[in-house]
């Protein structure tokens, strides 16, 4: 297997592999937790501070620790680190420790971070543990803060508790099905984001000008948004299912729906 670099290991975790937007990993904190802006990142910041630390001394340990109680062993680390969060929590922080509540401890069985430590930390030296650490972490605290900006905006007009909008409020956004709905915008958001972005590293390919690649991306996605708006205005049935295949929108919009269709 090829060897990642040090760069590739720390920005896997931002977007190729987002934990929580792309391998669906740790959906219930993110969910939970992102009902506003302060604690999302609250959660985020500390899933990060364990998953580094945790990453470290499983990396650290990954000789040592017999491999039919690896586990255990893995969950005894990551409740240490855990019981410090809480602490630092209570003792600087506690609005945050008292909103989060019962989802602090609940980190100790977090997917992503038992994963990365399975995954991960288990089989590479410590720093490229600390690195993936850094890298899912910032990922997951990314993903939680736009989670959590969008619906404290729209929910209650506001941002970190300064209103933005006066008198303004969409109530759905505070209710658990808003928080599903934002999740699955954020998702397909995300995947039409690498669609395109992947047609820009498909053309570069085919071409050593920068200029001509840049045109012909565009012309693509331009296909893509011409495919979206005739497909509205055809009545013939081949058509608008050729059409409909195209056009990345329609793809997205399916997805709203729960509809995971490539």
């Amino acid at each position: 297997m090829e060897k990642k670099s040090k760069l590739a290991i720390l920005t896997n975790g931002i977007i190729k592999e987002n934990p929580t937007l792309v391998l669906l990993l740790g959906t219930c904190p993110f969910l939970a937790t992102s009902s506003s802006l302060i604690n999302a990142l609250g959660m985020g910041l500390s899933a990060t501070a364990v998953l580094i630390c945790s990453n470290i001394v499983i990396s650290m340990l990954r000789k040592v620790i017999p491999d039919k109680v690896r586990i255990p062993c893995y969950i005894v680390v990551i409740a240490g680190f855990v019981t410090l969060v809480q602490f630092v929590l209570q003792a600087y922080a506690p609005e945050i420790n008292k909103a989060l509540g019962v989802f602090i401890p609940l980190i100790v069985v977090n997917c992503i971070i038992l994963g990365r430590a399975e995954a991960f930390a288990n089989k590479n030296t410590v720093v490229d543990s600390a690195l993936d650490g850094i890298g899912m972490g910032l990922g997951f605290t990314l993903a939680l803060a736009a989670m959590g900006a969008i619906r404290e905006f729209f929910g209650t007009g506001c941002l970190l508790g300064f209103t933005i909008i006066p008198n303004f409020s969409i109530g759905f956004f505070n209710l658990p099905p808003g928080g599903f709905f934002v999740f699955g915008c954020l998702i397909a958001m995300l995947l039409v984001g690498m669609c395109f972005i992947a047609v820009g590293i498909f053309v570069s390919t085919l071409t050593e000008s920068t200029v001509t690649a840049s045109i012909g991306t565009m012309a693509i996605l331009l296909v893509f948004v011409a495919a979206a708006i005739f497909n509205n205005l055809i009545d013939a049935y081949v058509v608008r299912a050729v059409l409909s295949w195209i056009s990345v929108y329609a793809r997205y919009v399916n997805f709203t729906y729960g509809i995971f269709d490539i």
